[in-house]
């Protein structure tokens, strides 16, 4: 390409060829001129184009036909002329990464439709008949053997049926199979999850909290030697995982943890010391996942700040005490760490990067949730059209009172978003999605309000088995809008 290149200096412009163009900007050989932007000219000497600040200054006041503006420019920056010297090229900008996500898109004034329309479907036939062979005998072990009542009577999951959930394969639904597990996918497992919580949602989120964000840092980042160590025995339920992260001064703010990893001396250990809070299945975990800063020397300034790393700590290391921590099922405990020992090679990924192994175990899980969530507001929808159809208010049916009608309508309208959401996530996960965080969190806290589906029966609606609706653990409802006294 003909032409040549040269840099511009001071507000006074660039002189070509004797003449000066522009002010402040760039000047071009018989080209318009340009207050604040540039030019650019093809092999022939045309003008292909301006840009910058001042472009459509340049297209109008210069001499020739008018040219397309570009966007923002430099004041002064660069030149180009025609001459004997091939025209210079400013090298492309690196590329930009953009979120195909939905709910980002909408906070940046973007519509991003890819991951919606059309609504994803990435189950294989075989798939399909996997899933099929699993749905219809684990809805029929939560009918015929699980006991939702005797359960919350116990306030933990009867033995029974913790033993038939492992001979089913529950505990290990996403562990390869290699390993002992199943292998299913994030669209499976939703799906699998969604009956649970449709029967019963403790012991939903007993299995959740063990795979779901237990060992979930194990599948994501563990190494080859601690996945052989651990995931047969979680696959199997011989052994369960817990989640350790929140602390009494530390809930949202998880980046302000105060339990300490110090290493010793010789550096074949850390000692823990802190205490961590509300860790569904505490009472019966034997692995945990744990949050804590370790020191870490920063190679640039030489100072040593404080980072949190992810640890793999085993109720056997020894120093780890536990109490209950509220009430009801799942059990919730205190785990408390005094002179905790827990070798390097039990940390996942590298030091200092635990909150983003955190962030990713929580954003992962979440999907889980909500899929949960939707087969518990079916199971209450359910109960609520079955009480509304047989209680008998001023000599008439409530579900022939409008408003009853209404209401059993939005609990419908709402049941089936947050069912949409969870499989919505789920499928573009399976289909290789990593930007899904927002929409994993709407999902999880839509599905999570309590007190209006509880209304279905009335204060009977408020105590175990009161109008058939005592079967989610108490404080967690999934069905917004309920029916009436």
């Amino acid at each position: 390409m003909e032409g040549g290149v040269r840099e511009t200096r001071g507000l006074g412009g660039s002189r070509s060829s004797g003449r000066l163009w522009g002010w402040g900007g760039a000047g071009f050989w018989g080209g318009p001129s340009s207050w604040g932007g540039s030019q650019y000219l093809g092999g022939d000497g045309t003008v292909r184009g301006t840009s910058g600040f001042g472009g459509v200054w340049g297209a109008v006041l210069g001499l020739g036909e008018p040219r397309d503006s570009g966007g923002a420019g430099f004041w002064g920056t660069w030149g180009f002329r025609r001459g004997p010297r091939t025209l210079g090229v400013l090298p492309p900008p690196p590329p930009v990464w953009e979120s195909k996500s939905f709910a980002v898109g909408m906070f940046l004034g973007r519509l991003n439709t890819e991951q919606v329309f059309p609504y994803p479907s990435v189950l294989s036939e075989e798939q399909e008949q996997t899933l099929q062979e699993l749905v219809g005998p684990l809805t029929r072990f939560f009918e015929e053997v699980n006991n939702p009542a005797r359960n919350d009577e116990l306030e933990q999951v009867e033995d029974a049926t913790m033993q038939g959930l492992k001979e089913m394969g529950a505990f290990g639904l996403q562990v390869p199979p290699e390993m002992g597990g199943l292998g299913l996918s994030n669209t499976q497992y939703a799906r699998l999850v969604e009956i649970v919580g449709q029967h019963d949602l403790g012991v939903g989120i007993t299995l959740g909290a063990h795979q779901s964000i237990g060992f979930k840092g194990l599948l994501l980042y563990g190494t080859p030697a601690q996945k052989k160590k651990y995931l047969p025995r979680l696959a199997t339920g011989e052994t369960v995982a817990a989640f350790c992260l929140t602390e009494p001064g530390s809930g949202s703010d998880a980046a302000s943890i105060r339990t300490r990893a110090q290493p010793s001396p010789c550096g074949t250990f850390y000692t823990l010391d802190g205490s961590k809070i509300w860790i569904s299945n505490g009472g019966l975990a034997e692995i945990f996942t744990v949050f804590a800063k370790t020191p870490l020397r920063d190679e640039g300034t030489g100072e040593t700040k404080e980072k949190i790393t992810a640890f793999i700590v085993e109720r056997g290391f020894g120093g780890v005490t536990r109490r209950r921590w509220g009430s009801g099922r799942p059990t919730r405990q205190r785990f408390t760490s005094r002179g905790c020992g827990s070798q390097p090679r039990t940390s996942w990924g590298c030091l200092g990067g635990g909150f983003k192994v955190a962030m990713n175990i929580l954003n992962n899980g979440r999907f889980g949730m909500a899929a949960a969530m939707a087969g518990t507001m079916r199971g209450v929808l359910a109960k609520a059209v079955e009480h509304a159809a047989n209680r008998t208010q001023f000599g008439d049916k409530i579900h022939n009172f409008g408003v009853i009608q209404e209401k059993l309508a939005r609990m419908a309208l709402l049941q089936y978003v947050t069912e949409s959401m969870a499989y919505m996530i789920s499928a573009n996960m399976d289909q290789g999605a990593t930007d899904f965080q927002i929409e994993a969190a709407i999902s999880k806290i839509f599905g999570s309000v309590r007190d209006p589906g509880v209304g279905g029966g009335g204060g009977g609606g408020r105590r175990r088995g009161g109008a058939g609706f005592g079967n989610p653990p108490r404080g967690v409802w999934g069905c917004p809008g309920g029916v009436s006294p």
